[in-house]
């Protein structure tokens, strides 16, 4: 795998979409590597109140989590964070979301960004092909995914980023078994989690 060549565009904006259940340090390590190697001017971390592939029960609320990513990225003027689909019908669906931010900011340049692990899944994504036909895809390496099909797209670049072994699952999990997972968020969303005991019951 190679890194991506560095870009020169002012406005090529990476959006990362996720549920974010919570942000955790490896969403954070991604979203920086993006833009230190792949060239993009600034990350977007758009979030999804429920994503039409996984289990909203396991979710905790809608402000909560966003109160979460906006804490974790308060400090950094690389990041950004987007609220655009709590405004929109739910489920969510990138190529909806999309459109909506492709209209709301014309001067950008936009490219999502995703783990190997949506590829699996990728064809049941709402008009996937058309995605894939006006956006380009910035991946990075997760435990599944790694020899897809779909890696091999022209609109899909596999960068050299680090594999991130921390998920969001791993730190419920944690959590509702009393144990720690402080060092695998930033402080400031691991003061939220003890402040209000969120996924501890």
């Amino acid at each position: 795998m190679k890194k991506p060549e560095k870009q020169t565009d002012s406005k090529l904006t990476g959006l990362f979409f996720g549920s974010f259940n919570p942000i955790h340090n490896g969403h954070l390590c991604i979203a920086e590597y993006m833009t230190e190697y792949g060239g993009l001017k600034e990350v977007w971390f758009v979030l999804s109140p429920h994503n039409p592939l996984k289990d909203k029960t396991s979710l905790l609320s809608d402000y909560a989590r966003l109160e979460m990513v906006q804490t974790a990225v308060a400090d950094d003027n690389r990041f950004r964070v987007s609220d655009i689909e709590f405004h929109m019908p739910q489920p969510s669906y990138t190529i909806d979301t999309m459109t909506r931010l492709t209209e709301k900011y014309p001067d950008r340049k936009f490219v999502l960004i995703a783990g190997t692990d949506v590829l699996p899944t990728f064809h049941k994504w709402k008009n996937y092909e058309q995605l894939l036909e006006q956006y380009t895809f910035m991946i990075y390496p997760r435990e599944t995914g790694l020899d897809h099909k779909l890696l091999e797209h022209p609109s899909v670049q596999l960068v050299n980023a680090p594999k991130i072994e921390i998920s969001s699952s791993f730190i419920r999990k944690t959590l509702l078994q009393g144990k720690s997972a402080r060092y695998s968020m930033p402080d400031s969303v691991y003061r939220l989690v003890d402040k209000y005991g969120y996924y501890m019951r």
